[in-house]
Parts: structure tokens; sequence; C-alpha cells
């Protein structure tokens, strides 16, 4: 990804109105790391590494807003400024996994065990 993904700030919409989004078809595309991933996720999220982003995003969907998901905001943001720079209706989530749980969204731990 070049400097320009993080010189501009995409638009952000927080953690509740993307919930909202999502209910509406919207579609979270997280950028963290793998092992960020596995450690918990959004459910029906689609896990793009920010790395892999720019070789994937043909990937996605073009027919619905994209929701970039990340830790603390900075990856996600250059991956929306990319995803815009390619065409796609992109959406910056801010607030995290923190804002996501706060809001009432669910989230998926595949190494917990109950």
């Amino acid at each position: 990804m070049k400097i320009r993904h993080y010189l501009h700030r995409p638009p952000a919409i927080s953690a509740a109105e993307a919930l909202h989004f999502v209910s509406e078809g919207a579609l979270v595309v997280d950028v963290r790391r793998s092992f960020e991933w596995n450690r918990v996720h959004i459910p029906d999220a689609v896990h793009m590494p920010l790395e892999q982003l720019p070789g994937r995003c043909l990937e996605l969907p073009e027919n619905r807003l994209l929701i970039t998901f990340c830790t603390g905001g900075l990856r996600s943001a250059g991956a929306a400024n990319l995803l815009v720079e390619n065409g796609f209706e992109a959406v910056n989530m801010s607030g995290g996994l923190i804002q996501w749980r706060a809001a009432g969204g669910a989230l998926v731990e595949p190494g917990a065990h109950g």
C-alpha cells in the first residue's frame, strides 16, 4: 500500500452505524493479520489482511457497501481509501471490537471453550 492511502481520511462510521449497515446488506472487511482474526472476529466478515488487499480486492462484491475494520483504525482507513480508489463504496469503522461489542455486535471466538 502506498503512503497516500494513509494520508486521506476516508468516510468513517461508528460501530452502531456499522451494525445498521450490516443489517441492510453491507459487508465487513477485516484487514487484521491472521493471528488477530483467529483470536476473535465479526461473524460473516471477510478476512482479507491489509497486505493482501491490493491483489485481492477484486474478489469483493461491487454491489455492497464495504466496511473496513481493524484493531485501531489506521490499517482499515488505508484499506477504505484503497477500495474507494478501486471503485468500491467503502467506509472505515472506528472503535474496533470494543465498540462493536458495546453496540451489541456479535463476535466469533474460535479458540474459546465453553
